[in-house]
């Protein structure tokens, strides 16, 4: 019986330098040789999750990826997407006028660069982090050439002004979008009723895999839905206690110490 297993990438099988471990790989290449389903879940755009699959080889068919928390649905080893989602122009718009006025970093993204209007710390740690290119654009409306699947907004030193804006803005979000923290210094707005839950219901679908097959690991507060929608949500040691509230299974490792192997080795073969 094929299972899948959905796992979040930073804190989960990244490490914190955002490499992966030897035994994390060889765990996943017994999987894929069994013929069971990977699924990197990330918040990550499109580009920079590719970085990661094609660094650990997972374009093999089996081998997918959730982007942007849920908004896209990509297969690795056709290339393409299987499924997309995005926010309003006028929605995006609304975001960073607001965020502006509140004096936060707000960025957005096309099919190949980040998009902001000003160079600041926040912008140069998510390119550190991420590897993706960036452009600074005036005008950020005439730069979009459709929609984007999500914005993103930050602040390294008062991580409270973005709980402040969330809550002061719940009203203005509903029915239009979501929003959720995907670490501490991280808002993210998506487009309505999308988070990496939506993407864990659509591929069980699409590969007619039974829910008590499906598995699901990670750390941060955007992988919850995940963990809930899978058969089994598997929080690792060092996930938030919130997340692991929410889990089924705690492993011992975390993600430096081979925690995905753990998970594997136990769940998957």
């Amino acid at each position: 019986m094929k299972k899948i297993l959905f796992t979040d990438l930073d804190e989960t099988l990244l490490k914190s330098d955002k490499t992966v471990s030897r035994e994390n790989r060889r765990a996943i290449r017994r999987m894929l040789d069994a013929g069971h389903h990977l699924v990197v879940a990330t918040g990550r755009p499109v580009n920079s999750g590719l970085t990661v699959v094609r660094q650990l080889g997972l374009t093999l068919p089996g081998c997918y990826m959730i982007a942007f928390n849920g908004a896209v649905i990509y297969d690795c080893a056709a290339d393409m997407i299987l499924n997309k989602r995005t926010l309003p122009i006028e929605h995006v718009e609304y975001l960073f006028e607001e965020a502006e006025r509140c004096g936060l970093h707000i960025q957005t993204y096309s099919d190949e660069y980040i998009l902001a209007g000003r160079n600041d710390k926040e912008l140069e740690y998510y390119v550190q982090t991420t590897k993706m290119p960036y452009k600074i654009v005036k005008n950020m409306f005439a730069s979009l050439e459709k929609e984007p699947c999500k914005v993103l907004l930050a602040s390294l030193d008062e991580p409270e002004k973005l709980k402040r804006f969330q809550r002061q803005h719940r009203s203005w979000e509903e029915g239009k979008c979501s929003s959720f923290f995907s670490c501490r210094e991280y808002l993210e707005y998506c487009p309505v009723d999308t988070d990496k839950g939506r993407g864990v219901r659509f591929l069980k679908e699409f590969l007619n895999v039974r829910t008590e097959d499906t598995y699901a690991a990670g750390d941060e507060r955007n992988d919850i839905s995940m963990l809930r929608e899978a058969g089994t949500g598997i929080a690792v040691r060092n996930a938030f206690e919130d997340v692991k509230m929410a889990a089924d299974f705690i492993t011992a490792n975390d993600n430096e110490h081979d925690a995905v192997a753990e998970i594997i080795d136990k769940f998957i073969l």
